[in-house]
């Protein structure tokens, strides 16, 4: 970025990344100073170290405004008692006690992954031009897997810096939330792949935050709105009979759900659940515990 570098991410806010950082101060960047941090979204392998970099070289952060504001709420609630929304959404997802005991430990864990973000950040939004040296990158916005997550496109090198909205070899995790309950980010992540299949050419080279960079966009965007859809179609079949959404993660994963991907795995099979609901092809009802039950309409 002229005299400057500009950093596109920044990994989890851990002393051991910021070691790595530390080094890399020296070895890649040669002691020059960073002008300017870019987070494409608010996830902690991604923005935990910002606040930390923006810090030690008084540089500004860009990111777009829910991801940045809904940071800071996440950071915040680190200490914090869980809330009673929060117990009722799992209640209501079907945790024994055993599970609702391991969410509750585990609340707040953001706010261990992410230093503190700067008070204040350059907004970043979809169609804006960035200039970053000699080059111009597109913003393009997606949704779904985090609310606002931006990704950057330069026309003339054909290169799309793709964060989590994009990657090689698996699907970025889609879930619904307690501070949204009745959300419907697969509706959302559907609709935001399509729109980065429109914004962007089937050859350009694709630098994903997680795998190899690689080529085939569009095959690949296809291939994630068509896996989706299968998952769909397994979930309808196996709600033949009432369910709730801990028992259905057969059907949507191949991987064993545990404690370590429990949260992960309830909020995807809910975002799941809520489309096929919002289609009109399920319906949930609660019983008198609490626990939502979803079968075929």
């Amino acid at each position: 970025d002229g005299d400057t570098w500009a950093i596109i991410d920044t990994g989890v806010g851990i002393d051991q990344c910021k070691d790595i950082w530390k080094e890399t101060f020296v070895t890649a960047l040669h002691d020059r100073p960073v002008s300017r941090i870019f987070v494409t979204h608010l996830h902690p392998d991604h923005v935990g170290c910002a606040g930390w970099l923006s810090r030690h070289f008084n540089a500004p952060l860009w990111m777009s405004r829910e991801e940045y504001l809904l940071a800071r709420i996440l950071v915040a609630d680190t200490g914090r008692e869980t809330p009673n929304a929060g117990n009722r959404f799992y209640t209501a997802a079907g945790f024994a006690p055993n599970q609702l005991s391991h969410y509750q430990k585990m609340f707040g864990f953001f706010g261990k992954f992410v230093t503190p973000l700067p008070e204040s950040y350059r907004r970043l939004q979809h169609g804006d031009q960035i200039d970053i040296g000699e080059y111009q990158w597109k913003i393009v916005v997606g949704n779904g897997h985090s609310p606002e997550h931006a990704c950057f496109y330069n026309d003339k090198h054909n290169l799309l810096i793709a964060g989590d909205q994009l990657l090689p070899t698996i699907s970025s995790n889609v879930s619904v939330f307690p501070t949204e309950p009745d959300a419907d980010p697969l509706d959302d992540w559907l609709s935001s792949l399509q729109m980065l299949k429109d914004n962007i050419p089937a050859d350009v080279l694709v630098f994903p935050a997680h795998g190899k960079p690689f080529r085939g966009a569009h095959i690949r965007i296809d291939a994630l709105i068509a896996e989706h859809h299968d998952s769909l179609e397994k979930l309808h079949s196996t709600c033949h009979e009432p369910k709730r959404a801990i028992d259905v993660f057969e059907a949507l994963f191949k991987t064993k759900i545990n404690d370590k991907n429990l949260i992960m795995a309830t909020g995807e099979s809910i975002a799941h659940l809520s489309y096929l609901c919002k289609q009109g092809r399920l319906a949930v009802t609660q019983d008198d515990n609490g626990v939502d039950w979803y079968v075929q309409a």
